[in-house]
């Protein structure tokens, strides 16, 4: 449940009979919630809260974590822009605090299977236990392994032909060969990552590995709006940037990728004029 006071602080409790909930204000006994509806207003103290079951969107910026959560934003971007669909089978690393886990989990439904790969022990319990609490039960189209992709994906039957493989690691193009072997021809990939570097060193990577389509980036920004009668304007704080999202389609065994082409900046060569990109190697930040 999530109560709400009047200055929009919000808290995420589990309702257990014969428990309390204690703030500085009083006590709130949760047998005076369990079995009731929602969107009640109770009192603590002389302090009324709303009362609700809290939005996957609001679950997700309260529960414990152990990695950096990705952002409602952001997995809202990878469910439809990597389109995740009911019955998909996915491969995700890593899980991090599993707030994209239950996304993508959302969006697979009972039908689908989400296999996560998580290197981190302890990052991995952080996760089940979230996802578990917000779904009230260990989830049936989840399985959990805890060991780097790369290794641990082609080592596992089960993760073969998949759809998509989404990737909120460090360094998404070493797991390139993991990925193009368990993906499907037409199956997607979809990277997120934080800095410019990892961006440019990652789409450089999927292009050198020949198995893919040209990659497609960009990031997100949301920004609210303060609406009181005439009073109309942008909120003067905004979600800015969290992340870079890039995906890119599995090719069919034995085919090249085409060539890109790109039309010069006028006064080159004409403006009609093409230029032919060679594909190249990826940067390597680990090379001098």
């Amino acid at each position: 449940m999530q109560l709400t006071d009047p200055k929009g602080r919000m808290h995420t409790i589990t309702l257990e009979p014969g428990r309390q909930f204690h703030t500085h204000k009083g006590i709130l006994e949760h047998d005076s919630l369990i079995g009731g509806p929602e969107g009640v207003v109770v009192t603590i103290g002389s302090t009324a809260y709303l009362a609700l079951r809290p939005l996957l969107s609001d679950f997700v910026l309260s529960m414990p974590r152990g990695a950096q959560v990705v952002y409602p934003k952001d997995a809202g971007q990878v469910v439809q822009m990597a389109d995740i669909f009911p019955g998909a089978h996915v491969v995700e690393a890593g899980v991090g605090s599993g707030a994209l886990s239950m996304s993508l989990l959302r969006a697979v439904g009972e039908g689908g299977r989400l296999s996560s790969y998580e290197r981190r022990a302890e990052f991995a319990e952080i996760a089940v236990n979230n996802v578990e609490r917000f779904f009230g039960a260990p989830h049936p189209a989840w399985t959990v392994t805890v060991g780097d992709l790369a290794t641990a994906l082609p080592e596992n039957p089960d993760d073969r032909d998949v759809d998509r493989v989404v990737l909120d690691m460090l360094a998404p193009w070493e797991v390139l060969d993991a990925v193009s072997s368990a993906l499907r021809p037409g199956g997607l990939v979809c990277c997120y990552v934080a800095t410019t570097t990892q961006l440019s060193t990652t789409v450089e990577a999927l292009r050198a590995h020949g198995t893919f389509t040209e990659p497609q980036s960009w990031e997100s920004l949301v920004r609210g709006w303060h609406v009181e009668g005439l009073a109309v304007r942008p909120e003067h704080r905004m979600v800015g940037h969290t992340g870079f999202l890039c995906t890119a389609r599995r090719l069919a065994d034995g085919v090249e990728p085409p060539v890109r082409r790109r039309r010069p900046s006028k006064g080159m060569s004409g403006e009609s004029a093409e230029v032919t990109v060679p594909r190249t190697e990826p940067f390597r930040p680990d090379l001098p």
